[in-house]
């Protein structure tokens, strides 16, 4: 006689398993909540597919035989694997695994993104997921082209806003950091003219934090640094920093993590007596397109934080 797959149900298995951890029939059939008659009926019926006995019969309860043995193993690695199948269903429904990739402008990666995946895996051990760190345009191209479920970033132009969802915008509030012990280190702030006496780091001419810096420097008045050099690389700014009298425009969330690490050896932070605030970016995704429910409890811690920060008071600078 051929067994197939579709000879045994899981039923069968189960019975099985719990005759054998009980030595009972009864005692099986009770912890299956179904009568003694019936288990014995499913029983036979499993032991007709077989061809023999699975288990045998004794003064002090049952013990399985060779081929009972056997059902007994495979269906113990069976029910368990179906078991935890069923617990990683539940987990990713209840978005509490599963995989999210999201995007984000540097400011808001480390003011509400890292902040929001710690809260997040305080109870979703087994998320799986994917941070990118890049410029708006770059970030809402990918949204578009389904690599994000969300991102934290401006809205480039030439995008159909009406496919968007678009929720709470939040300002970067820009500060100039240099290494421990540069001249500008230790002042609450300082004149843009002193500021920009010195070398520059700093993003490329396009990007929106390059030209709110600028703007707020030309309207002063104030002579740009003719020495300067971009890059949109943290690891080369730092670099950069800790090894001369150079200055960085930088966002103060991300400026405050450097410094509070002590990162480089020892960074510091200035002011400039100008308040600059950059344009503000969103979080974004895709209008009727439904995310993982990982991915979607990402995004409300984020949103959560966002709205729960103080918002930087001011005007700010630069429209892209």
């Amino acid at each position: 006689m051929v067994i197939t797959s579709r000879s045994l149900q899981l039923k069968d298995f189960r019975l099985i398993q719990a005759i054998h951890e009980t030595g009972q029939l009864g005692l099986a059939a009770e912890q299956l909540a179904m009568s003694q008659p019936a288990a014995s009926r499913m029983l036979s019926s499993i032991e007709r597919i077989v061809g023999g006995a699975i288990f045998l019969r004794h003064p002090k309860g049952m013990t399985p035989t060779p081929v009972g043995e056997t059902l007994v193993r495979n269906g113990h690695n069976l029910l368990n694997g179906l078991d935890q199948t069923l617990r990683e269903i539940s987990s990713v429904s209840k978005g509490l695994a599963g995989t999210t990739r999201v995007g984000s402008v540097t400011d808001g990666s480390v003011a509400f993104v890292v902040p929001a995946i710690q809260e997040l895996k305080k109870t979703a051990t087994g998320a799986d997921i994917h941070v990118d760190v890049a410029p708006s345009d770059v970030l809402v191209e990918g949204l578009f082209r389904g690599e994000y479920d969300f991102v934290l970033s401006r809205i480039p132009p030439n995008y159909d806003k009406r496919l968007l969802d678009v929720r709470r915008g939040r300002h970067e509030d820009i500060c100039f950091m240099m290494r421990a012990d540069h001249p500008l280190a230790g002042a609450a702030s300082a004149p843009l003219e002193r500021i920009a006496a010195y070398e520059w780091v700093i993003q490329a001419p396009h990007t929106p934090l390059r030209q709110a810096v600028e703007a707020v420097f030309v309207e002063a008045g104030v002579e740009l640094p003719g020495d300067m050099v971009n890059t949109t690389s943290m690891l080369v700014m730092i670099a950069y920093l800790a090894s001369s009298d150079a200055v960085a425009p930088i966002p103060r969330q991300v400026a405050d993590l450097f410094v509070a690490h002590h990162v480089a050896g020892g960074l510091s932070t200035v002011n400039p007596e100008n308040r600059i605030l950059v344009s503000p970016y969103f979080l974004i995704s895709r209008r009727n397109v439904i995310i993982s429910a990982v991915a979607a409890r990402l995004r409300d811690l984020v949103l959560a934080a966002m709205n729960a920060a103080p918002e930087p008071v001011g005007e700010f600078t630069a429209d892209q």
